[in-house]
């Protein structure tokens, strides 16, 4: 079969995969339909993510239909719709067995560890990686993998009722994020350095709070302003730059907590005594997501509470992969999310 192939960084080919006649035990073969385009896949094409190497064939937010599946396989049946949980974990590694399978040691992402869905015949994954939505589309089934990362971020801050809540960043993980935040009753900053990004939020997410990262610090004012000085609770970090996370402290409010979910292969230092220690804060990561988030966010579809038709500004088909793919890692182009169109 036809599928897309990163051969080394920023190099892109047209190859031919082997197609499985049946499934294995436990899996179900899928045919992709949708493929997001997200901040990973971007660095894996740059050469600039961990855990990726060449070749490979990428695609894990993908919006799937049930081919045919092995007699053992219950969860999913021919003809079925569904989103794709790409963390394919080791159900008895002790990380598991104590529910944290979006983190266990040896978890293989489809599409970064292995090869992903944008291809254009069928193929295997484990059945029980696969999330009915029949009644969604294939483009909102193809955004759940990233809602559900920043669903599980928000739910890492554990945010209280009227707690003030910032979310650093303005792309996709970020948006994430802010589409739950917006259903609970806190208080929802957002922060970013493109302003069409800001009215983004503003115009299609109701987030009236949206602050201008300024290079000379006056947006610390600002959230001061906004908080009456107690700056946030809770502060969400999905840039994945290093300067950024290393100074986001200075936005925490005593006893806040910080989540990372943006990831950075670079070191990062910040002030321990003057800010970290004396306002007792507390720092966490977020990764990846877990199954009942995927569940969890079909029915919030389904029930209309989250509106995905504004997320998608941009759409290339898959024979428009090799020459129009490098296009979206130019932020000029102002892409929310892009979808490939495979099928």
């Amino acid at each position: 079969m036809q599928a897309i192939q990163f051969t080394a960084p920023r190099e892109i080919n047209l190859v031919d995969l082997e197609e499985p006649a049946v499934p294995k035990p436990g899996e179900a073969l899928v045919r992709t339909h949708r493929m997001g385009i997200c901040g990973t896949d971007l660095a894996c094409y740059l050469g600039k993510f961990p855990f990726f190497a060449y070749p490979r064939t990428p695609g894990h937010e993908l919006g799937l239909e049930v081919v045919a599946v092995a007699e053992d396989v219950t969860n999913v049946k021919p003809g079925d719709k569904c989103s794709l949980e790409p963390y394919v974990n080791d159900p008895d590694s002790a990380t598991s067995l104590k529910g944290a399978q979006n983190c266990c040691p040896g978890v293989q992402v489809i599409g970064v560890h292995n090869n992903g869905g944008l291809r254009k015949g069928v193929f295997a994954v484990p059945a029980r990686k696969l999330h009915p939505g029949n009644d969604l589309t294939y483009d909102q089934l193809a955004l759940v993998e990233t809602l559900a990362i920043g669903y599980h971020a928000v739910q890492r801050g554990n945010p209280a009722v009227g707690e003030t809540v910032l979310v650093i960043g303005a792309g996709p993980i970020g948006l994430a994020c802010l589409e739950f935040l917006k259903l609970m009753e806190v208080t929802t900053i957002v922060m970013d350095m493109v302003e069409s990004r800001l009215d983004f939020c503003r115009e299609n997410l109701g987030i009236r709070h949206a602050i201008p990262f300024k290079a000379d610090g006056s947006h610390l004012a600002e959230l001061e302003n906004l908080t009456d000085g107690r700056l946030a609770d809770v502060i969400i970090d999905a840039t994945g730059n290093p300067v950024s996370m290393s100074t986001c402290f200075n936005y925490a409010a005593f006893t806040g907590r910080v989540v990372y979910v943006g990831i950075t292969t670079s070191e990062l230092t910040f002030p321990h005594a003057p800010v970290f220690h004396r306002r007792e804060l507390t720092l966490m990561a977020s990764r990846n997501a877990m199954p009942e988030d995927f569940r969890h966010i079909i029915r919030l579809i389904r029930e209309g509470k989250i509106d995905t038709d504004a997320w998608i500004t941009h759409r290339i088909s898959f024979d428009e992969v090799p020459s129009k793919f490098a296009d979206f890692t130019d932020p000029s182009l102002g892409a929310i999310k892009a979808v490939i169109e495979v099928r």
